[in-house]
């Protein structure tokens, strides 16, 4: 369905974490990377898609979070040559026809059984069922393990890939044997070396372990009411259990870094889901350092086209070690 050669996605990280370096290796190494570029201008979106397109001949994806404004991304996608929309945080719906009839796929990740099915009611050409343990923003409160074959059943035959908690060959492979026809690992690629994650940030997930996670709503300045999965910092400790000034969206809050995106630099206020790119400055301890469980066995940098040669080269030799026994 997507062309690609292993059952491999790479998650889309905003609000630039996934950017064409990043998606133009994954898919050049054969797995299906999706970037996340919504929140650039027009005319720079545009110079992203074909940033990517320079960068491979590969197919490759872009992500929209439907809860912010998306139409004209969405217009130039469908102009420009890319594989497929994917959708999250809203209703897919309206913008089906319009993918199908510009030759594009629709992809939709959801957090629940009966998101799923109006996903495929509404003519999804791939659902990504996301578990509660994924990194970053999370729609669902059910694990992987319980969801992606609920999904499974009841979207037959759309196909369905399985995000949460998926870092290394036994994931993907636990992801098949569920029903999922691939595995989307987001926190995996988000240390890797095209990765535009802050350099401390991404020593952060090297030293946290699958306990050193929660899910909160605190970081819901501009998004209120939307929880993510992040790294236990102090900041994130202090404000445990009265997240509820994270919703109010205040402009007098205080800065507590600054940020550049697409060209364009911006002040970051306290309790902003803005996770710490490279362009970042001020103390990324106060920021939303976004990660799943699964970020405990995360323990280097690689380039990501070796991540996924690993995972391929691990899942052959399970498989392998199968047919061997089976064959006895």
């Amino acid at each position: 369905l997507l062309g690609i050669d292993h059952p491999i996605i790479s998650a889309p990280m905003g609000p630039d974490m996934t950017g064409p370096d990043l998606v133009a290796a994954v898919s050049n190494a054969g797995a299906f990377g999706i970037l996340q570029a919504q929140f650039a201008p027009p005319s720079v979106f545009r110079d992203e898609l074909r940033k990517t397109r320079d960068l491979t001949d590969k197919p490759f994806g872009v992500n929209f979070l439907l809860h912010f404004p998306v139409e004209e991304q969405i217009a130039a996608c469908l102009e420009e040559e890319i594989a497929a929309l994917s959708f999250f945080w809203g209703d897919p719906a309206p913008y089906v026809e319009r993918a199908h009839d510009a030759g594009k796929l629709v992809i939709h990740q959801v957090g629940s059984v009966d998101d799923a099915k109006r996903s495929a009611e509404a003519g999804v050409d791939l659902i990504i069922a996301q578990g509660v343990e994924a990194g970053g923003h999370v729609a669902g409160v059910i694990s992987t393990m319980t969801l992606v074959p609920q999904v499974v059943d009841a979207v037959s035959p759309v196909p369905v890939a399985a995000a949460g908690g998926i870092t290394d060959a036994r994931g993907v492979s636990a992801a098949l044997a569920l029903g999922a026809e691939a595995a989307v690992l987001g926190t995996r690629f988000l240390a890797t070396v095209e990765s535009r994650a802050h350099p401390d940030y991404k020593q952060k997930l090297l030293a946290a372990n699958g306990e050193d996670t929660v899910r909160t709503i605190l970081f819901g300045h501009g998004w209120p009411h939307a929880p993510v999965r992040t790294l236990i910092t102090p900041f994130v400790e202090e404000w445990l259990g009265n997240e509820a000034q994270g919703q109010e969206s205040r402009p007098d809050e205080p800065v507590v870094g600054h940020t550049t995106i697409a060209g364009q630099e911006m002040p970051v206020l306290r309790f902003m889901g803005m996770p710490p790119n490279a362009d970042s400055r001020g103390d990324i301890e106060l920021r939303s350092l976004l990660a799943g469980q699964a970020v405990g066995r995360i323990n280097d940098i690689k380039p990501a086209q070796e991540i996924v040669r690993d995972l391929v080269t691990g899942l052959e030799a399970m498989y392998d070690c199968q047919h061997a026994a089976v064959s006895r």
